[in-house]
């Protein structure tokens, strides 16, 4: 199993796209909705991202951008305005931008559009917390087609548009993710380069594929073909901790994820993610989480008293005051 994609499935938009945002300078965007993660598409023209606490980013059109919240950040023409204050209003619109050719520079209109995940599962957030505040993507010419794609489809109304922007949205998120884990500048997580490594790539995949089987370090060996000594050096240079530690810690993150399903017994979430009983799964759950997975399932809300947010992402626009 790719251990990328399984990080990344539990990232689905939600009736993300919240409209294209079309700025004339000087103008600012405040975003202050909280979500977890925000996908930013100049469509045309550029401007600055600046995270809360952190340094300018230069987006312009063609390039990608992610966030990470849940703090605000700011989508400015001018940094040194910092939130915009005394900035014009920013008008939107509905229809769709141009599908191709580059827009004008911060002299003419910049066309924004921005996709907001509230990611609360676990699995995701592993990966995700391996992000900087806020990291830009240049433009890439694979990317190039379903960017355009993207834009044609923003205004229709054939049926099923909205589903089909938000899976467009959510392809955009993993190119981006994946491209900028490729760059020289990224720090990705331990287990991401491991995965291409001919030692620690077996055991991880098996683990990942099957993390309820009960695997030692010998049996990982055998499927990379080398020792156990081999395995369990290579396995801990690369991703920072030892197999038999790895796996514990992504079951305990599996079952983070399972015991925000009542439906699901605690002994049940115990066998999904290899314990033959509940006091085993307990005691190790608690050890790495700090509380008993009945306590944790108290306080994730499971059963409805804390729903996850389906509605789109909002902004806040600075405009002069009168």
């Amino acid at each position: 199993m790719d251990v990328f994609d399984e990080l990344l499935r539990g990232v689905r938009g939600k009736g993300a796209v919240f409209g294209r945002s079309v700025l004339w300078p000087p103008w600012s965007l405040r975003f202050t909705d909280g979500a977890y993660l925000t996908l930013c598409l100049p469509m045309r023209g550029a401007g600055w991202l600046v995270p809360e606490g952190g340094e300018p980013l230069r987006l312009a059109f063609g390039e990608a951008a992610i966030v990470r919240g849940p703090a605000p950040f700011t989508f400015t023409d001018d940094p040194a305005n910092g939130t915009g204050a005394g900035a014009r209003e920013v008008r939107w619109e509905d229809e769709a931008a141009p599908s191709s050719g580059h827009g004008p520079e911060l002299d003419g209109p910049t066309v924004l559009l921005a996709a907001a995940y509230d990611v609360r599962a676990e699995v995701p957030r592993r990966l995700l917390q391996a992000l900087p505040p806020a990291l830009v993507v240049p433009d890439e010419d694979d990317c190039g087609p379903l960017r355009d794609y993207l834009v044609a489809q923003i205004g229709g109304a054939r049926p099923g548009h909205q589903i089909v922007l938000d899976r467009l949205l959510d392809w955009m998120l993993v190119c981006t993710l994946r491209d900028w884990f490729d760059r020289p500048e990224a720090e990705p997580p331990g287990w991401y380069g491991a995965l291409g490594d001919e030692v620690a790539g077996p055991a991880l995949r098996a683990m990942h594929e099957d993390p309820a089987h009960p695997w030692t370090t010998a049996e990982l060996a055998a499927r990379a073909g080398v020792s156990r000594t081999t395995l369990a050096k290579r396995f801990t240079e690369l991703v920072g901790d030892g197999p038999v530690a790895y796996l514990t810690e992504w079951r305990m993150t599996l079952a983070a994820d399972l015991l925000t399903r009542p439906e699901l017994t605690v002994a049940a979430v115990a066998r999904r993610v290899g314990y033959a009983d509940a006091f085993g799964f307990s005691a190790a759950f608690k050890r790495l989480r700090g509380e008993s997975p009945s306590a944790y399932r108290q306080g994730s809300g499971a059963g409805g008293a804390a729903p996850g947010r389906t509605a789109p992402a909002s902004a806040s626009a600075s405009a002069p005051a009168g």
